[in-house]
């Protein structure tokens, strides 16, 4: 099976075209452009079919990353995702960004519980924690860095992901999460296909807000 993964929920903008019966990533495109995902999205996913040397008939499942992360990246990516699987008749799948950071961590420690901690700044983290097999131990949640810390103590596992850092006591976290773009397509090409289609992940409300007392008179 041929999996087109896409990724725009974070500063990265990529693609990637992953063969899942020889278990190898065909071509990959990752940018760290920060914005501006929607102009840069579609050409992505272009240079990794032609690095496959494929094209979109070939693709067979979609996955798409849906979050927690950037509120317009996510939107874009996902709308893409639902967009060319409708139009190719496909399956499309998403993948979380805290499953990809656990997924990216046990490639690496592939032996031990974790808990995927991403700053979500204003003073919270964006957490889930994962058995040493990958399996989550409880839903995704927004939670102070103490109470994050106290999880992973709780279940005797380590920290990852950008959150790690302020649960553990710093008073900021390294730098922004990325997704890689290759443990989304294996993850997104082990996913059972539902009917249903994937949605945002949105932990909180998004930090921009319209002003209150300028609204127009509806006539």
């Amino acid at each position: 099976m041929l999996v087109l993964a896409i990724d725009t929920a974070g500063v990265d903008c990529s693609a990637a075209v992953y063969d899942s019966s020889s278990r190898e990533i065909l071509g990959s495109v990752v940018d760290n452009i920060g914005k501006g995902h929607a102009e840069r999205l579609m050409s992505a996913i272009d240079e990794a079919l032609a690095q496959a040397s494929c094209s979109l008939s070939d693709i067979q499942r979609i996955a798409v990353v849906v979050g927690p992360g950037s509120f317009t990246g996510i939107r874009v990516g996902v709308a893409a995702a639902r967009g060319l699987a409708l139009s190719l008749g496909v399956e499309v799948v998403g993948v979380t960004t805290l499953e990809a950071l656990a997924g990216a961590y046990f490639e690496r420690e592939p032996s031990s519980n974790v808990v995927v901690a991403m700053d979500a700044k204003r003073g919270e983290l964006y957490v889930q924690p994962f058995a040493a097999d990958g399996s989550p131990l409880g839903e995704p949640q927004a939670l102070v860095p103490q109470d994050t810390a106290a999880l992973a103590s709780s279940l005797s596992a380590d920290l990852t992901g950008s959150g790690r850092d302020p649960a553990l006591g710093a008073v900021s976290s390294a730098g922004p999460d990325r997704f890689d773009i290759s443990v989304v397509a294996r993850l997104g090409a082990a996913k059972t296909a539902t009917d249903g289609r994937p949605k945002p992940l949105y932990l909180r409300g998004p930090d921009a807000k319209p002003q209150t007392g300028y609204a127009l008179p509806r006539i």
